[in-house]
């Protein structure tokens, strides 16, 4: 049995590994310049910090993990069976080559 994402789970990948660059891009940008502006514009300046969470969809690491989502996309297989799951490569079955 092959399985895909179910609802229990959450997928933080991008449609293209550009696409999450750039959101990544912004989103550091955008929690850089809250600290940065901080002492210039006071609690002002912290007004970027939840849109730049937001940009990455949480936090650096839930990035980070989109990140390797959106590498992976196509590429790899997880195939589960009663006792266990096996990650294999897309088009190869879990024990075969």
């Amino acid at each position: 049995m092959t399985s895909r994402l179910t609802s229990g789970e959450r997928s933080f990948a991008s449609k293209s590994v550009p696409a999450h660059l750039a959101r990544g891009v912004i989103g550091f940008g955008l929690l850089a310049g809250s600290i940065a502006l901080a002492p210039v514009f006071g609690v002002l300046g912290l007004l970027l910090l939840p849109v730049g969470v937001l940009a990455l969809r949480g936090c650096p690491m839930c990035w980070a993990i989109g990140l390797i989502q959106t590498i992976s996309r196509g590429r790899l297989q997880r195939s589960c069976t009663d006792d266990a799951c096996h990650l294999t490569r897309a088009g190869r079955r879990a024990g075969g080559r």
